[in-house]
């Protein structure tokens, strides 16, 4: 990775919608050079996709919370993983160590469909117990790019200025 990849990222980042062509004019590179190089990227597995950022508020989802679960470690993982991903209201979640199994970001329509949520996560065969959070408001989320400029540092390669 170069500086050359990081504008890339970060220019795809600004504007997610923009085309490999403006990104090639902006850049002031040839388009099969972007092209290349996010195709590369992928390859490596740095990037996984492009995609748009979607807010659930005003989707009409304005409440977050960030729920633990243990798990029934008789149970397992097992298809715990595939009954999340049937609950629309569950946007991200990962393993974890320590005291709690999974850590999920939910979403709701008010505090009283999050109870509802929470329920239903709750019910789920491989669920043991379960802790809540309410998020207030979000300062910061995939703060990636400050780590991409970090590992492209000094690396020669011209990027857009910033």
């Amino acid at each position: 990775m170069d500086r050359l990849d990081y504008s890339i990222i970060e220019l795809f980042t600004e504007q997610p919608g923009v085309s490999v062509l403006s990104a090639a004019r902006e850049l002031g590179v040839a388009r099969p050079t972007i092209q290349a190089r996010l195709n590369r990227m992928r390859e490596k597995g740095i990037l996984i996709d492009i995609v748009p950022k979607l807010a659930p508020d005003p989707m009409g989802f304005p409440v977050q919370a960030m729920t633990m679960l243990q798990i029934d470690q008789r149970i397992g993982h097992g298809g715990l993983h595939d009954d999340l991903l049937a609950v629309p209201e569950v946007i991200d979640f990962s393993t974890m160590a320590g005291p709690w199994d999974i850590l999920l970001r939910i979403v709701a329509r008010s505090n009283s469909d999050l109870q509802r949520v929470i329920d239903k996560i709750a019910r789920l065969e491989a669920v043991s117990r379960t802790s809540t959070s309410i998020v207030l408001r979000d300062l910061a989320r995939n703060r990636l790019l400050p780590l991409m400029d970090e590992a492209t540092k000094d690396t020669g390669s011209p990027g857009r200025s910033s």
